[in-house]
């Protein structure tokens, strides 16, 4: 059964409803029960009755307590997460500026790679040049005989003047020659440096591509495990939600049923005072008339008379006509769906069907212990009663309006609402249900109504 609609509890005002149903109820609920079945045992029935929903009331609010510990834990775990979540945001807006850094950095190292590009192309082709001027210089030692042309220009000075200023030409142009060589290695050793710093910076550039796309996936990852286990969480939270709705809604009902119960009891009580009291009244009238008819026995005659006992009948309904018996058919209709598995689920009751303004009325005397509107049942009203010590309890759904309100005492074949397609329901009919006992969410006391109610 899916969740019933909350309602605020006000036990006063039920506690006054009970008894205004007490006060003008006495004869309703046990009119039709003879004499000779009020007795001791049946109040005790009642109480046994009584005391089975009181604990079955503790056990629930002990059940009720647990979810809302259960509730807080639960509260409590997702502002963990929660705080978690908030972390691990500022954490990934963090991360994400740091990418756009990196990002930046990244274009800036690509841009100077390519100026050191540039740069190689220019130092490979100042070593080419070099390189052809050394070779210029090499085929030119070889066409003079290498360094002996070098004696020849000594040699043919003219004077020692001469002969100075050629040992400093022939000086100076094998220090160019030195020169030249000197700034090859120089010039091949930074290309070899730049080259390496070029294959860093790539190696570099590499390495924080993939440290940055793992961190993406990392935090990635945790924020939707986060958010996982807060989901459950809160699917947990709202399954806790709905069975303390159901238990507490369950408590509310078995709340109403044992003050039924009570007042049952002191219905009966007062019934069986008044069963003695009649008796007591009678014999007193036996004894007083035989005590008559010894003193007029000279006149040979003697009238003896008969006492015969009328009851009165319920609220005239147009449909269905009251049967006899402890019950009535709630509804005029056929039966068009019966108890037990139906669309792989239980069907509590039975379900009867009539279109048109179908009144709907109270199976058997009793107290209405709920009437109001329930998201699945529609307009509902709940009658418990007590039949021959046994308590049992009624359900008329689906109701296009209700007559009667929580805490009347009526009477069988009193109209309690007219039938309707309110709630969870699929066109006009009435879903009746028979419970042997309180009513509970779990539905387990229902019972067959079909061969105990007329149908």
């Amino acid at each position: 059964m899916a969740p019933l609609e909350r309602r605020n509890r006000n036990l006063k005002k039920s506690i006054a409803a009970f008894s205004f149903a007490a006060a003008v109820g006495l004869g309703s609920i046990f009119g039709g029960i003879p004499a000779s079945q009020a007795s001791a045992s049946k109040i005790g029935d009642l109480e046994s009755k009584k005391n089975q929903i009181q604990e079955q009331r503790s056990g629930n609010d002990s059940k009720i307590n647990s979810a809302d510990s259960e509730i807080n834990r639960l509260q409590g775990e997702q502002d963990k997460v929660s705080k978690e979540l908030e972390r691990l945001s500022l954490s990934i807006s963090d991360t994400e500026t740091k990418i756009k850094e990196k990002t930046a950095q990244i274009a800036a190292t690509k841009e100077e790679i390519e100026k050191l590009k540039a740069e190689i192309v220019v130092i490979t082709e100042r070593i080419s040049k070099r390189n052809e001027m050394l070779k210029d210089r090499a085929r030119s030692f070889q066409e003079n005989g290498g360094m002996v042309s070098y004696l020849d220009v000594l040699m043919g000075a003219q004077n020692f003047s001469d002969f100075i200023d050629r040992v400093g030409a022939v000086a100076t142009i094998v220090e160019a020659d030195q020169d030249i060589l000197r700034e090859h290695e120089a010039d091949k050793k930074l290309l070899e440096e730049t080259q390496a710093k070029v294959e860093s910076e790539l190696s570099s550039l590499e390495k924080m591509r993939t440290d940055l796309e793992s961190m993406k996936k990392q935090l990635n990852a945790q924020k939707a495990e986060k958010n996982k286990l807060m989901a459950s969480l809160k699917n947990q939270e709202e399954h806790k939600h709905a069975e303390k709705l159901n238990l507490e809604e369950e408590n509310e009902l078995l709340a109403a049923q044992e003050a039924a119960i009570k007042q049952a009891i002191e219905l009966e009580k007062k019934h069986q005072a008044e069963l003695a009291r009649q008796a007591e009244l009678e014999r007193q009238r036996r004894a007083a008339a035989a005590a008559a008819a010894k003193k007029n026995s000279s006149s040979g005659s003697s009238n003896s008379s008969s006492n015969s006992g009328g009851g009165g009948g319920g609220p005239v309904s147009s449909a269905p006509s009251i049967s006899g018996g402890n019950f009535t058919k709630p509804a005029a209709g056929v039966v068009t769906s019966g108890l037990g598995q139906r669309w792989g689920t239980f069907h509590a009751g039975v379900d009867i069907a009539k279109s048109g303004t179908v009144p709907v009325v109270a199976a058997a005397n009793g107290v209405v212990i709920r009437s109001y509107y329930s998201s699945s049942y529609g307009n509902v009203v709940f009658i418990s009663h007590s039949i021959e010590g046994q308590v049992y309890t009624t359900v008329y759904a689906h109701l296009s309006s209700r007559s009667i309100g929580t805490g009347a005492t009526v009477s069988k074949g009193q109209q309690i609402g007219i039938m309707g397609n309110t709630g969870d329901s699929q066109g006009q009919h009435l879903h009746f249900e028979l419970h042997r006992g309180p009513w509970n969410a779990s539905k387990s006391n229902a019972i067959n109504p079909i061969g105990i109610v007329p149908m």
